[in-house]
């Protein structure tokens, strides 16, 4: 649709074209991006500039009633006054004001029609258009006619610099978001998921009031019944590869709900990492990359516009985007009950953690809040140690309320539904990394599968007397000898002490949250010992 009306966003451009099918929108990308090819599978090829990640530092929200006396400011929500962001706003508007042509993607975000919102998205690249047309829920004909004014709207205006003097700029990119007229302006990146992102935020944000949890984690369905798993776990620790199950359906890859109902996801795409993607190693999503597809930042074949995933002279964060529909075993539409279980994983590099545990209530907001795994030795020159990293809620660069909010969330609904929360440790076993060896991905799908089947949940347990954990001590298909990490260790007195270190660090990051949680969930954490 052209000459589509936003002047009630400031924008007064006569050729506005709205909701365009993903094939006009690679004519026009090929047409007006010099740099757009179709890869040899039928993808768009597009770049995002000088930025090929997010920049969570440059992320603002505006500081106001009522919103101000709800947000977790910090490092995370850096807080703006309203003039900077009106500020930032107009400047958005006026670059856009410039351009002979722009693109209004009308969508929704959540699958369950009761709580989603319509996100509204004005920009200027076809290559924004299709990822967002990618990643948003597509409406219908019939929704589209009825789509009405928007809940939420994002200026995409990344091409254009934020004017490093505006009071609260700290660079020439700014990401701001305005809670109270659910607006969102991008100056200074091109970077596709800086969109994607501001959506979750919002949804971070409105979900919660409504006493529906907002979750950074995968869901699947077992194929024959409604009920659902969830699968929290930050990069590395094996959640891409474990959600795509063939003997479960995929609701969805990143981002879900849970709400009276049960799960729902906020996406009508997936966003992969490309880097080293191979049809062996990712079946899955390897098909999911052809026509009606975003391949972004990626290095191909000038002659025959093959892609190499390997080459990453461009960027290590090579992107694909995708219709969830491309994934063959997708449960469409993307809802479904409520879970029976709720997986945390965890790269333990330290080697300590138990490949599988039961979590209390109390523990899993403990860990929910906590949000660990560990980066391996040998990244930065002179780290010969694991690297433990904490990001709360498995999420923290997206987080609105306090961590606290979440997790009661979480363990309210886990409550109610009776759901049990396990955490599984996708690291090393028998020493640290350097010593002991990566947990086998067998192993690991197999502990997945006496979850998913619930013969886990008569298993033999006991109780870890450093991390307090509900240790499971015999999963089929997994040697008994690893279950107890202890047991596994050449050295009992390396254990204890490589145990304790972890343990201490685990209490240290805990102290910034212990304010905001019962003493019962600061006592569900480990206990560091007297003497070793």
């Amino acid at each position: 649709m052209e000459n589509f009306d936003i002047s009630q966003h400031g924008i007064t451009v006569q050729n506005v074209k709205r909701n365009l099918s993903p094939a006009v929108l690679y004519q026009e990308a090929l047409r007006r991006e010099p740099d757009s090819v179709i890869s040899d599978r039928g993808a768009l090829v597009a770049y995002s500039g000088a930025k090929t990640g997010r920049s969570p530092k440059d992320k603002r929200v505006v500081e106001q009633a009522p919103s101000k006396d709800q947000v977790w400011w910090g490092s995370i929500n850096v807080p703006i006054d309203l003039d900077t962001f009106e500020t930032n706003l107009e400047r958005a508007q006026d670059y856009l004001n410039t351009r002979d042509s722009l693109y209004v993607v009308d969508a929704f975000a959540g699958w369950d029609p009761t709580t989603r919102l319509k996100v509204r998205v004005i920009c200027e690249r076809p290559y924004h258009a299709l990822f967002m047309h990618t990643m948003l829920i597509r409406p219908s004909a019939e929704d589209l006619a009825e789509f009405g004014e928007p809940d939420v709207v994002i200026y995409n205006a990344g091409a254009f610099p934020a004017n490093k003097h505006t009071r609260g700029m700290t660079s020439k990119t700014s990401v701001d978001v305005n809670l109270e007229s659910r607006q969102m302006v991008i100056l200074g990146s091109e970077y596709a998921g800086e969109m994607k992102k501001g959506v979750f935020t919002m949804m971070n944000y409105f979900m919660p009031a409504q006493d529906v949890l907002s979750m950074h984690c995968s869901a699947t369905a077992a194929k024959d019944s409604e009920q659902s798993s969830l699968l929290f776990g930050l990069s590395g620790t094996g959640k891409t590869t474990l959600s795509a199950d063939p003997k479960r359906r995929l609701i969805g890859d990143d981002e879900h709900c849970w709400n009276d109902d049960g799960v729902f996801n906020i996406e009508g795409g997936c966003y992969a990492k490309a880097i080293d993607l191979t049809p062996e190693s990712e079946p899955d999503i390897f098909q999911a990359l052809r026509f009606g597809s975003v391949l972004e930042n990626v290095v191909y074949d000038e002659d025959t516009h093959h892609v190499d995933f390997h080459d990453t002279s461009i960027t290590q964060n090579t992107r694909g985007a995708y219709p969830i529909e491309f994934i063959h075993n997708a449960k469409i539409p993307c809802v479904a009950g409520h879970p029976t279980d709720v997986i945390f994983l965890t790269c333990d590099a330290f080697g300590v953690l138990p490949p599988v545990s039961k979590l209390t209530p109390e523990a899993a907001m403990y860990h929910f809040i906590s949000g660990y795994t560990a980066k391996v030795a040998g990244t930065e020159v002179g780290v010969t140690e694991p690297e433990a990293t904490f990001s709360p809620c498995f999420g923290g660069p997206f987080l609105v309320w306090q961590p606290g909010k979440y997790a009661e969330l979480l363990a309210d609904k886990m409550k109610k539904h009776n759901a049990n929360v396990w955490l599984v440790n996708t690291g090393w076993a028998g020493g640290a990394y350097g010593t002991g060896k990566r947990m086998k991905l067998a192993y690991t799908r197999a502990i997945v599968d006496a979850i998913h089947s619930g013969v886990i949940k008569d298993a033999p347990t006991e109780i870890d007397p450093i991390f307090g954990l509900e240790v499971v001590t015999s999963v089929p298909n997994v040697p008994d000898e690893i279950l107890v990490p202890k047991n596994a260790w050449a050295s009992e007195n390396s254990y204890e002490k490589t145990a304790a270190k972890l343990a201490g660090l685990f209490v240290e990051n805990f102290k910034k949250y212990a304010g905001g949680v019962d003493n019962a969930v600061v006592e569900a954490g480990p206990k560091v010992p007297a003497t070793v």
